[in-house]
């Protein structure tokens, strides 16, 4: 599928744009700023734009009050589609947050519950013990998500729940086209919802892609045949920056051999999990990196190893954020996009993974491994590229088999000789196809 063969970019458009914490109901056209990304998306060669929350919400978009109304703080639906046909007019897909699992005290049905109780029409919506009681005194209590009363959980068995919901999604198609959905807190969703959930997207839309964030566990509970196309590679996540704090590349590749490699007992081997250095809920890559010059190579290795990689707005550039801080630090808003050494890196990481074969599809062998250098082989078919990362501050020799006297770097163009093994430079990163 197309997603399998492009690099995402993430945005969460109520900090990029700069929107009030709360929402005022006043309805601003924020959401119009990201008309000046578009020729910076494209220059990175980005695919596909993910989009943390826009619809109607208390705060911060995860809260929702109404799935059929643009964020008052972003917008109105008009200037939404405008991003949308902007995007779709640079071949850039557009993937949407599907928050179904809660929405936020100020969704219109639970407002009714709060406001008649027992006999609201939509008590059944969420889950209600009308002896019980919340630290907000409604006199009742109801399940949220993990215990944060702020975000209602929603009924996914009942069949009106379900239907305003597909009815949402179909008009999320109508009006904006979008490609795909990010489901928010996957791994909270009921699997009968999941699979109802794919069967009702594969009908609306050809390639209509889901994605499911999980943080740990067997993705597979909620990716595979009849469920999502892919999950949030969270294990991976860790596994990168960690290697590199800890110079301790063995951290990584062992993920990796035991997610995609050759043995019987390997987790995901030909499935593409969504790969990514950070995202807006947790530390910046540049700033939980110790050592500023192990960047572009953590960027190297999310971009070569299987997957599918996802970009945070602001981190192509080297923008840094601390989640100690709170999350508005990891939000920040930010009038137009920059450009400096990092994106240049990042856009030909960008450029050598769309156009490679073996670097979307190819299966995954670990030929070199220390602690701080690594060469992996991709192979898809006839093409082969090998990934080599030398994380230390001093030049390595590694000796390996290339299968072939040269490779040509993908992202250099350099063609280098690969007989018997070859130099790797301090700090350095390569993409041979040979």
């Amino acid at each position: 599928m197309w997603a399998e063969e492009t690099v995402f970019y993430q945005i969460y458009p109520l900090g990029l744009c700069g929107a009030p914490a709360d929402n005022d109901g006043i309805v601003t056209p924020r959401i119009l700023r990201l008309l000046d990304w578009t020729d910076h998306l494209e220059a990175l060669h980005v695919g596909a734009v993910y989009f943390c929350p826009v619809f109607s919400s208390d705060r911060h978009g995860y809260d929702t009050r109404d799935y059929n109304r643009i964020d008052e703080r972003l917008g109105d639906e008009e200037d939404f589609r405008k991003v949308c046909e902007a995007l779709h007019a640079r071949g850039i897909r557009v993937v949407l947050d599907g928050v179904f699992n809660h929405v936020g005290r100020g969704f219109w049905a639970f407002q009714d519950v709060l406001k008649n109780r027992e006999a609201s029409r939509y008590r059944d919506w969420f889950h209600i013990d009308f002896v019980g009681n919340t630290h907000y005194n409604d006199g009742f209590w109801y399940e949220a998500w993990e215990g944060h009363h702020e975000l209602v959980k929603l009924n996914l068995r009942n069949e009106e729940v379900i239907r305003h919901i597909f009815d949402a999604i179909r008009g999320w198609v109508d009006k904006f086209d979008i490609d795909g959905l990010r489901l928010d807190v996957a791994y909270c969703l009921d699997t009968d919802f999941i699979r109802r959930l794919r069967s009702f997207t594969d009908s609306l839309k050809p390639e209509f892609y889901l994605i499911g964030e999980i943080l740990g566990g067997d993705y597979r509970r909620i990716m595979g045949d009849g469920l999502l196309h892919s999950a949030t590679n969270y294990e991976c996540y860790k596994g990168l920056h960690s290697s590199f704090n800890s110079m301790n590349l063995f951290e990584i590749n062992h993920s990796l051999i035991r997610q995609f490699g050759s043995d019987p007992w390997t987790l995901y081997r030909g499935m593409h999990l969504l790969s990514f250095v950070d995202n807006h809920d947790v530390t910046r890559a540049a700033t939980i990196l110790r050592e500023p010059r192990h960047l572009p190579l953590l960027y190297a290795l999310c971009f070569g190893m299987p997957g599918i990689p996802c970009i945070y707005y602001g981190s192509e550039w080297g923008l840094k954020g601390d989640k100690r801080d709170g999350d508005p630090a990891l939000r920040p808003a930010i009038e137009r996009p920059q450009w400096n050494e990092l994106t240049d890196h990042i856009a030909r990481l960008a450029a050598a993974k769309r156009s490679s074969a073996a670097l979307c599809y190819g299966d995954f062998t670990s030929l070199v491994l220390t602690n701080r250098q690594c060469i992996f082989r991709r192979r898809c078919g006839e093409e082969t590229v090998l990934v080599a990362v030398n994380a230390d501050a001093a030049p390595y020799y590694a000796r390996f088999d290339a299968g072939a006297r040269e490779g040509t770097d993908l992202l250099t163009g350099a063609v280098q000789n690969l007989e018997g093994g070859c130099e790797l430079p301090p700090y350095s990163a390569f993409f041979w196809k040979i």
